[in-house]
């Protein structure tokens, strides 16, 4: 169960959006690579192992039968040694005087030994202390081995004879008579240690004969040790019958690991050079390939230098190969796990693993030779792990970003708002959000690989668009205070200086100008991570892009057509219910709107990004001809055959034409202001000509709605039933072909 919720978090971090559902086949692809790795390595990891047991069984069964055959074969001499005796006359006495003579012999023997054992231990000394000067050299060394082998055998049948003696009582003496041997034995053994430890240097400085030597020395002690391993077997399988043959009790006694030693100082100089090049990576992550030199250095060293001058059986460059790679994988797992590793450490150890394979091929490995594998195929995690990295920190900042933003932006306090070269406001952290973008862009590039890139890629496309939606949802909040009153318009202005820099800073994201060869944050940021990704992807990258752009298009609109909507919402509030009622005939209400259009187009036009002016005045010029068409529907608007309501209109229709006529857009407002005609022939038509009015309309304006229409008939003085039921009638026989939007799609 618990593995199943593993699998569970696990799929839910791959696939968090539902975008990522389109990685799904790669996920499978990878996964199936790497279960197929696997597998192989399972495979050949188990042939081994087979290997390996059969020939251990092999071993054991021989074995077996050479200890059977032992075993006979001595209980053959037992048996004829038993007959022997019966056949000799006064066997038993003779047996006797020649116990008492070897008896006799061996204490001769010891005591010859015992006597000179100071002597000789003092002469290794002083060979060793001849040594102390040529470390390098120690030419003393194979001397200095074979007497002390010797005194050590001394010592072991010493202490073997007064273990077997009836009297242990002189044990404790003859313990103390040896001490001094073991002191000496210390010393030699720092000696051949610091040879062991230095044997790479050795090699390179081509001292063979001390490489020589000091592998004579660690093949007799593992020949040795052997030995001891055989007689322990064979006393603890056959302790009665090998308690009758006196040479198997000859010899040395205890096992020394000369051989354990010498391969525990190739680890330790190998993690010595690994310690400081762990502080040279940690301290640049660039090192890491530059701080492992010594590396190879070494195993080529062996492999030219080191075969030639031990025993084959070592096959001692393979020996050193598997402690250097086991050592390598501890060593790079440890770094992985380390908190002191930056997400640059992380990718530099990525990298590392494919040169180093590269590295130990030249060498003559290949990675199957080589267990286990570097990483143990973390590389795969390591990457999403690295990716995933930087699209934290991706979040990261924009979370920031925009938290700061909406902060400012809800207190909307003086100074809050910068000043481009130009003049125009924005925003303070758009510089740096998109500076943020190209820094961590750059850095999913450097890890050389297009997935890593990709991935960051698409969660910043997702987070740019969540900016553009959090932006428009805060718009539409606080200026929603505003148009329902909630808000005291003293603070309307400093709402307005937002709108216009949030609209700024969307169309600088997008402002190609190729005449001067300014870029956008947009295109620059394009450009930046184009060389990085896989010309499949750019396919990808570029629809992303069109539908962030138009989504900046989009915003800047918005918070335009939202600039302009709280000046009807808070500036007009009055004036536009006074329309088609009693009280417009008398009062001035279009002029007093495009005088506050003056004065708001004055204030603005310095801050105001010049294609967002462009889009104002079109704002405000539709903004005002809706809501002017749409003021039919005032309480008390009522247009009386009597009065002259026509030359009212004109009036209107005149005076915000002489206020829009000097931009550059003015054709085009004339041209959808030319709308008004038609609902003064509306209001002018007789009833019987009102249907064929509606039918023109209609057919100029596709998107011209019928309740709009039915507002305006029954604004009218002689409005009746039957006038509605004509333009129904006539509104169901007609039909006209959709095309683009027109000013009637507003008015509704």
């Amino acid at each position: 169960m618990a593995e199943f919720e593993g699998v569970s978090i696990k799929l839910a971090e791959l696939l968090r959006h539902p975008e990522d559902l389109d990685k799904i086949p790669a996920l499978k692809a990878e996964f199936m690579r790497k279960k197929a790795a696997v597998d192989s390595q399972l495979k050949l990891g188990l042939k081994e192992q087979l290997e390996i047991t059969q020939s251990g069984m092999s071993s054991i069964s021989e074995s077996q039968r050479i200890v059977s055959q032992i075993k006979e074969e001595m209980m053959k001499i037992d048996k004829l040694c038993a007959e022997s005796q019966n056949m000799i006359k006064d066997f038993p006495n003779i047996n006797v005087v020649s116990q008492i003579h070897r008896n006799f012999s061996q204490v001769e023997t010891m005591k010859s030994h015992i006597d000179t054992f100071n002597d000789k231990l003092k002469d290794l000394e002083q060979l060793l202390l001849d040594d102390e000067q040529d470390l390098e050299n120690q030419p003393n060394l194979l001397n200095v081995h074979y007497g002390l082998t010797q005194l050590r055998d001394i010592r072991d049948d010493a202490m073997d004879q007064i273990k077997r003696a009836s009297d242990i009582s002189l044990e404790s003496t003859l313990q103390d008579y040896f001490i001094r041997l073991d002191e000496v034995v210390g010393v030699f053994d720092e000696h051949v240690g610091t040879a062991c430890i230095n044997l790479i240097p050795l090699v390179q400085s081509d001292n063979r004969s001390m490489v020589v030597r000091l592998a004579l020395i660690i093949e007799e002690e593992e020949k040795s040790d052997m030995k001891v391993k055989a007689m322990q077997e064979a006393q603890k399988e056959y302790k009665e019958l090998a308690s009758k043959f006196k040479s198997i009790n000859a010899g040395p006694k205890q096992l020394r690991g000369y051989k354990e030693k010498f391969l525990k100082a190739i680890e330790y100089y190998a993690k010595a050079q690994f310690d400081a090049s762990e502080q040279e990576f940690l301290e640049d992550s660039d090192r890491l390939e530059k701080s492992l030199k010594w590396y190879f250095n070494d195993l080529n060293t062996v492999k030219l230098g080191m075969v030639g001058l031990m025993p084959k059986k070592w096959k001692i460059f393979k020996t050193y190969t598997t402690i250097y790679h086991n050592l390598m994988h501890d060593w790079l797992i440890n770094l992985v796990d380390d908190d002191r590793s930056s997400p640059a450490h992380i990718l530099s150890i990525i990298h590392w693993s494919e040169k180093y394979y590269a590295k130990i091929a030249k060498l003559g490995w290949s990675p199957t030779d080589l267990q286990p594998q570097l990483l143990d195929d973390r590389e795969a995690e390591l990457v999403r792990d690295w990716r995933q990295l930087i699209i934290n920190s991706v979040d990261e900042w924009m979370g920031r970003m925009f938290t700061t933003d909406k902060k400012s932006f809800l207190d909307r306090k003086p100074d809050t708002l910068d000043n481009d070269a130009h003049g125009y406001f924005r925003t303070k952290t758009l510089p740096d959000m998109w500076r943020m973008l190209r820094e961590q862009t750059l850095v999913a590039g450097n890890s050389d690989r297009t997935d890593v890139t990709e991935g960051v890629l698409d969660e910043m496309f997702r987070a740019l668009k969540r900016r553009q939606a959090y932006w428009q949802k805060l718009v539409d909040d606080e200026s929603t205070k505003y148009k329902s009153g909630a808000e005291d318009p003293d603070g309307l202005q400093m709402l307005q200086d937002w709108l216009v820099a949030i609209a700024n800073d969307q169309i600088s994201c997008i402002d190609d100008n190729e005449e001067t060869g300014q870029l956008g944050y947009l295109t620059r940021f394009q450009r930046d991570f184009e060389p990085l990704v896989t010309p499949a992807y750019l396919t990808i990258a570029n629809n992303e892009l069109d539908a962030i752009r138009d989504g900046y298009v989009d915003l800047g609109t918005h918070c335009i057509a939202t600039f302009v909507s709280l000046i009807f919402s808070v500036d007009f509030r009055s004036i536009m219910s006074e329309f088609f009622t009693p009280k417009w005939y008398s009062e001035y209400g279009m002029k007093r709107i495009t005088s506050t259009f003056e004065d708001y187009i004055g204030d603005y036009s310095e801050v105001l990004h010049s294609s967002m002016l462009d889009i104002l005045v079109e704002e405000l010029s539709d903004t005002l001809l809706v809501r002017y068409l749409l003021s039919v529907r005032n309480k008390g608007a009522k247009f009386r055959r009597s009065e002259n309501f026509t030359a009212k209109f004109k009036d209107d229709v005149v005076t915000a034409w002489d206020f829009f006529k000097k931009f550059p857009e003015f054709n085009s407002i004339k041209q959808k202001w030319k709308v008004v005609d038609y609902l003064v022939k509306l209001l002018e038509a007789d009833k019987t000509g009102v249907a064929t009015v509606y039918e023109a309309f209609k057919r100029e304006y596709w998107d011209l709605q019928l309740s709009w229409v039915e507002s305006v008939l029954r604004s009218r003085d002689d409005y009746d039933r039957g006038m509605l039921s004509s333009v129904k009638a006539r509104a169901a026989v007609v039909y006209v072909e959709r095309s683009t939007e027109t000013i009637m799609s507003k008015v509704k």
